[in-house]
């Protein structure tokens, strides 16, 4: 709050200037006038800019990312070389394992003078891997016979699993766009002008739309499987984003482990989206940023985000005006903070007395650091916080397997924020659900090390010759 100090006055200029200092103002003068005119006008500035810098959080930024704009500059002057160490092995593509053609090189003439050349048996080898270059679909005719069956007392035909039933594209066609629009984000017309100029295979946008419908409702086995083996997880990460349906805000929730990534898309941010996934209670521990609708899940344990933690303390100090004891509280947040996290990288060096008794003395700090009258607003803010999520703070420390961050759901929400850039949404609910689902597939087989395309193509044959879908693949073993 900046003052007007004259020889009798003491006006406060801000918001709460009152009409009757106004008109104190006045009665001093033009140059009084004036300069409480600029005074203001500078107060006002000052407050658009903070706004502008504090409002990072936007739908296109997870809620555990700091903006791009706001990074610092990367540091130029570094002697540290790209690429790997030295004395790293080299990493370079193999040989490949059959050969389709052969074909022989050898010079006229020397390329660098035009002179004649004297034959050697010297020769090399070198490899190349391309694509042909006329692309062309295989257009298939299929002839089905159609023979009475004295049991069925009907005609019967057999099954075509090259393709849905009804459907001019095949299979591979269906699965390779869907992948490309639903797991790399590329945009409807990209995809189709890719197939209709390149591989000369023609199509239309509202053609390709409803045979990926077709294919959703197929996979949703798949993706209520999904949500299933995420229930019964050890530790589930969640995040949430912005997201457009139909030009209305919606959001997009992602519940991920290391092998499987669920996405829903609903139009609440709060407990209702939540009690729709969570069916059933949670045996696991919940890995959460502090958002509050995540306090409604039924669930044995919590760890909130440590990161997130971290940075509103860094946001308070570059964007507040925090009191005399912030950088106290500050100081001794980020100390105990710093500690549990080395106490949770140290767990398999320390003996179990040793670990447990550094592991009450977290506790005990804690406790005292909430217990303390800290005079600033925003160290009493965070304070309610602790308070809040005392419990869930260091559950890290006592659980193997748990982070103190959620960097996996941001990670992987990461690719349908990209996608968000491309495509804007969804034009109804019912793309949306299909955005779910097919994301949630793709990324998921991508988690557990599976070809997605080939993986999905297999189980649309399979389900066409037999009538079921298979069961959703789980991790596949790494060659040795």
């Amino acid at each position: 709050m900046k003052t007007l100090a004259t020889s009798t006055l003491d006006i406060p200029l801000g918001a709460a200037l009152t009409e009757e200092q106004a008109r104190a103002i006045c009665a001093q003068g033009e140059e009084a006038i004036v300069f409480a005119l600029l005074t203001l006008a500078h107060m006002l500035a000052e407050q658009q800019s903070a706004m502008a810098a504090t409002s990072h959080q936007t739908p296109s930024t997870p809620s555990g990312m700091k903006p791009p704009y706001q990074k610092p500059a990367a540091n130029s002057r570094t002697n540290k070389r790209p690429g790997r160490k030295a004395g790293h092995p080299g990493s370079r593509r193999e040989a490949p394992a059959h050969i389709d053609r052969q074909q022989e090189h050898r010079a006229e003439v020397c390329p660098e003078c035009g002179g004649a050349l004297s034959r050697c048996q010297e020769t090399r080898t070198r490899y190349t891997e391309d694509i042909p270059e006329d692309i062309k679909p295989v257009v298939t005719e299929h002839t089905i016979h159609r023979d009475w069956c004295a049991r069925c007392k009907k005609k019967v035909e057999p099954v075509i699993s090259e393709a849905l039933p009804g459907a001019t594209l095949g299979n591979r066609v269906l699965v390779l766009s869907a992948w490309l629009h639903y797991a790399l984000g590329n945009t409807l017309s990209q995809i189709v002008e890719v197939f209709n100029f390149h591989l000369s295979l023609k199509m239309t946008p509202g053609g390709l739309s409803q045979m990926w419908r077709r294919l959703a409702q197929l996979l949703y086995t798949w993706y209520e499987a999904i949500q299933e083996q995420a229930l019964d997880s050890a530790v589930l990460n969640a995040d949430e984003t912005g997201w457009r349906v139909n030009g209305k805000t919606h959001w997009l929730w992602c519940f991920c482990t290391n092998e499987l990534s669920y996405f829903m898309i609903n139009r609440s941010r709060g407990s209702p989206a939540l009690l729709q996934f969570f069916i059933k209670e949670f045996s696991g521990t919940l890995v959460s940023d502090f958002w509050g609708a995540y306090n409604a899940v039924v669930c044995a344990l919590r760890q909130k985000c440590l990161v997130h933690l971290l940075r509103d303390l860094e946001h308070v100090e570059r964007y507040k005006s925090p009191g005399a004891d912030w950088a106290a509280f500050a100081k001794k947040l980020r100390r105990l903070i710093g500690d549990a996290i080395r106490l949770w990288r140290r767990r398999g060096e320390l003996a179990p007395e040793t670990y447990a008794s550094r592991r009450a003395r977290l506790t005990r700090r804690l406790a005292e650091l909430i217990a303390t009258p800290w005079e600033d607003s925003q160290a009493r803010r965070l304070i309610k916080r602790l308070r809040r999520h005392q419990n869930e703070i260091f559950t890290f420390v006592d659980q193997p397997g748990v982070p103190f961050d959620n960097n996996a759901a941001e990670r992987a929400i990461r690719p349908a924020v990209i996608i968000r850039k491309n495509s804007y949404g969804n034009h109804s609910q019912q793309g949306a659900d299909m955005q779910a689902v097919l994301m949630s597939v793709f990324f998921t087989l991508k988690k557990r090390g599976h070809n997605p395309v080939k993986t999905v193509h297999e189980a649309l044959t399979a389900y066409l010759q037999t009538g079921q879908m298979p069961a959703l693949a789980a991790k596949a073993t790494p060659n040795r």
